[in-house]
């Protein structure tokens, strides 16, 4: 496992109404990760809380990178000495359906998670905004590293379609049978050069 990177990313305060630094982490270590799951639990278990994703365990998913450190990817996102989002990419074996790139090689965010506080679903007054963009935008640029020219790929919960699709402007191919029902969403190496530089 190589050592992490650091390097600056600008998350907007919500409170304060300020853009603010932020340090993204590329091979974010496993004791981050731990103290991440940590400190978003009791959030979570908040009354009223109704994120979807809040079963996930990313100590299991730190896993795969332990697992297949070639094919994973973990990255998080700090500000205010806190994780404020997290995500689990894979690298290698996925491939395009957009009917353009059909069967060219993509990255694929396997998992992406923003802390509990920063959601509209968990908390009434979200803390930071921009975690989700800031992750997906490092996502185009490991593709275009990769030279998957931006290409990217994921299924999405219920409750962050509409981010994606009407955000991000990512193309909705329906819903995966084979996944879960989940929709499933890919960038084109266009829509993906039009979401980084936005």
């Amino acid at each position: 496992m190589s050592m992490s990177e650091r390097s600056t990313a600008y998350l907007k305060h919500r409170k304060l109404n300020e853009i603010v630094e932020a340090v993204l982490i590329d091979d974010i270590s496993r004791e981050e990760v731990a103290q991440a799951q940590k400190s978003w639990e009791p959030t979570f278990a908040s009354p009223g809380a109704k994120a979807q994703h809040s079963h996930w365990d990313w100590n299991d998913k730190y896993q795969l990178v332990v697992k297949a450190p070639l094919a994973f990817r973990i990255f998080g996102l700090e500000a205010d000495k806190q994780i404020q989002g997290l995500m689990l990419v894979l690298t290698t074996g996925k491939f395009c359906n957009v009917e353009e790139h059909k069967g060219k090689p993509l990255i694929y965010i396997d998992y992406l998670a923003t802390a509990p506080w920063n959601s509209a679903d968990v908390v009434a007054e979200p803390v930071y905004s921009g975690v989700g963009k800031v992750l997906l935008r490092v996502a185009c640029q490991l593709s275009d590293e990769e030279g998957f020219k931006g290409r990217i790929g994921l299924h999405s919960l219920p409750q962050a379609e509409s981010w994606y699709r009407d955000v991000c402007l990512m193309t909705d191919l329906g819903e995966d049978k084979t996944y879960n029902n989940l929709r499933y969403f890919e960038m084109t190496p266009e829509q993906a050069t039009r979401f980084t530089k936005g």
